[in-house]
């Protein structure tokens, strides 16, 4: 008795000194966290003013050079300010409005650089300044109310939590939105891609839960006989949809449907995959077959990559006036190495289907547009997005430079100006 009575004594004496260890390691582990979030409060802090100076300085400037180094400098700080935001927990709508606002900031000021449009930048930025000190204001008064809590991590997590209402952030949630809404208005082709996103162009009449089921097993046969359940998707999202779990056998996953006419925007299955069986020619043949049955008849076949497990094949729709390919209608397939059974397919990008508007495109004499040493091997026509949201039609050249070493490279040029989009370093 006296024996267990010892032991019982060491161990509580033990669990007492440990939950004291533990207890010491949390605490210094939540000041540690604390220090790094003040840091980056004031860094960021320190950094909007900055950025608001270099704003103001950006209208001092008739002469071009000295503009464009302001410009490069509201560009350079506002994405320094969106990346110590990024690491800061102060909720997720105030850094989302801080990251949109930034974002489009630093996007006006290159974008002004490149198209060389003073005039209207001189026009918006003083009220751009104006609001940018009135938010750095209002950050300031946040950021030093959460200083007085002495470091307790606690008020600090209470603070930002979205769940709870009038902290000292809100306020610069409001003036954000507000500010975002007048300073940077959505343009028309801006509208139209927000448009897009959402689906409004979807016209057709919304589906039942059974409904969806019969779709279902009718796009995928090979699971109709698998247990399902429905969900709707929350008021939150950009769309309503269906989101449908199923279970067969060895085969688990999900498909989300359009609640407007049953689009398919998303469909996985996880199932163990033996060994690779098909050759890629029998694959890309099956993904075909896939397509059709999903009735994706106007796409074309873009390039395929392969894991020790899939397939993954992309295609994008073929633009009916001239052939090319929009790789903003893009649908992503993949297939098993063993059977071929499709176990993935993304569709979100299809349905969202781009308008394009009319473009002529202009020949290219690639023996003056390249240089000597430089070999055209392939050419096909594409849409591509611009940087404006705007789908411009491009010629899409892999070109091979043969000096000492042969280097390979993509270049994409619009058809219709000869500006070139993109260059990107292959091999």
């Amino acid at each position: 008795m006296r024996t267990m009575l010892v032991i019982l004594t060491v161990a509580v004496i033990g669990l007492g000194a440990y939950s004291f260890q533990m207890h010491k390691e949390n605490t210094s582990l939540q000041r540690t966290v604390l220090a790094q979030y003040t840091n980056n409060l004031t860094d960021a802090s320190e950094k909007l003013s900055g950025l608001q100076q270099a704003v103001s300085q950006s209208l001092l400037f008739q002469d071009d050079q000295a503009m464009n180094n302001e410009l490069d400098a509201v560009w350079r700080l506002s994405s320094e300010v969106r990346s110590s935001l990024s690491n800061i927990p102060v909720g997720q709508e105030v850094s989302n409005e801080w990251l949109s606002y930034l974002g489009r900031l630093g996007d006006e000021a290159k974008r002004t650089e490149k198209t060389g449009d003073y005039q209207a930048w001189r026009e918006k930025m003083p009220q751009v300044s104006t609001n940018l000190q009135s938010l750095s204001d209002e950050w300031t008064v946040a950021t030093v109310d959460l200083y007085k809590n002495n470091g307790n991590m606690d008020v600090w997590v209470q603070q930002v939590d979205n769940t709870k209402p009038n902290t000292t952030f809100d306020n610069v949630q409001k003036t954000l939105k507000d500010y975002s809404e007048k300073d940077f208005p959505l343009t028309l082709s801006e509208s139209d891609w927000q448009k897009k996103i959402e689906l409004k162009a979807l016209q057709d009449s919304v589906i039942t839960e059974k409904e969806a089921l019969e779709k279902v097993k009718k796009l995928f046969p090979i699971i109709k006989d698998a247990t399902f359940t429905v969900t709707k998707s929350s008021d939150t999202a950009p769309y309503p949809f269906y989101h449908i779990q199923f279970h067969q056998g060895i085969r688990l996953g999900y498909i989300d449907l359009t609640e407007k006419g049953g689009h398919l925007l998303s469909y996985l299955v996880e199932r163990p995959v033996d060994e690779a069986r098909l050759s890629q020619d029998e694959i890309k043949k099956k993904a075909e077959e896939y397509l059709k049955r999903l009735g994706m008849n106007d796409v074309a076949f873009v390039e395929s990559r392969e894991n020790h497990q899939a397939w993954h094949l992309t295609f994008a729709r073929v633009h009916p006036g001239d052939n090319a390919l929009i790789y903003a209608d893009g649908v992503q397939l993949k297939l098993a190495k063993d059977t071929g059974e499709l176990l993935g397919a993304n569709a979100m990008e299809y349905i969202q289907e781009e308008t394009i508007k009319p473009q002529t495109p202009r020949p290219i004499d690639w023996k003056t547009f390249f240089d000597n040493d430089v070999k055209v091997e392939e050419v096909r026509k594409i849409y591509t997005d611009n940087g404006q949201f705007e789908q411009r039609l491009c010629y899409e050249v892999i070109a091979v430079r043969d000096k000492n070493t042969q280097e390979t490279f993509r270049v994409v040029i619009d058809a219709e100006n000869h500006n070139v989009i993109k260059v990107e370093y292959l091999t």
